[in-house]
C-alpha cells in the first residue's frame, strides 16, 4: 500500500522540450539526403551501362516487326550473321539465315502484294527440307 500511496502524491514528470522546428528540418535534410542517393546511384548505373565501344555483346536485335496480336518477328544480329526470327504462341522459329557481309539498309519500293502472315511464313518454312 506504501507503493501505491507514493505513486498517487508524487508530481508529474516534466516532459522535455521538443525543438519541433529543428526535427522537422532533420527529417527533411534525411528524406532530400536520401533522395539524392537514389539518384546518383541511377545516375552511375546507367553510366556505367552505357559505354560505347566496350560493348561485348554478340547478339543484337535489328528490327522487330508485329505480325498478329501474338505473332512477332525479330531480324538479330548474331556474330555476324542475320537471323529472321518468328515468335508466336508455339514458340520461337528460325525462319531465314543470312549468310554474307551485312549490308546497309536499302530503301525498298512499297510492296505490290500485301505481305504473308505469321502463319503463313511459318507453314512454308515447316514444308522447307
Amino acid at each position: 500500500m506504501g507503493t501505491l500511496a507514493f505513486l498517487l502524491v508524487a508530481p508529474p514528470v516534466a516532459a522535455p522540450d521538443l525543438n519541433v522546428g529543428g526535427e522537422l528540418a532533420r527529417v527533411i535534410l534525411s528524406l532530400l539526403g536520401i533522395i539524392a542517393l537514389i539518384l546518383v546511384a541511377g545516375w552511375l548505373t546507367r553510366r556505367l551501362q552505357h559505354r560505347p565501344g566496350t560493348s561485348s555483346r554478340r547478339i543484337r536485335c535489328i528490327e522487330t516487326f508485329s505480325a498478329g496480336a501474338r505473332d512477332r518477328l525479330l531480324l538479330l544480329d548474331a556474330d555476324g550473321k542475320r537471323l529472321l526470327i518468328g515468335i508466336g504462341p508455339g514458340g520461337m522459329h528460325t525462319l531465314h539465315v543470312y549468310e554474307g557481309v551485312v549490308s546497309a539498309p536499302v530503301e525498298a519500293a512499297p510492296p505490290a502484294a500485301p505481305l504473308a502472315g505469321f502463319a503463313e511464313l511459318l507453314a512454308r518454312w515447316k514444308r522447307t527440307p
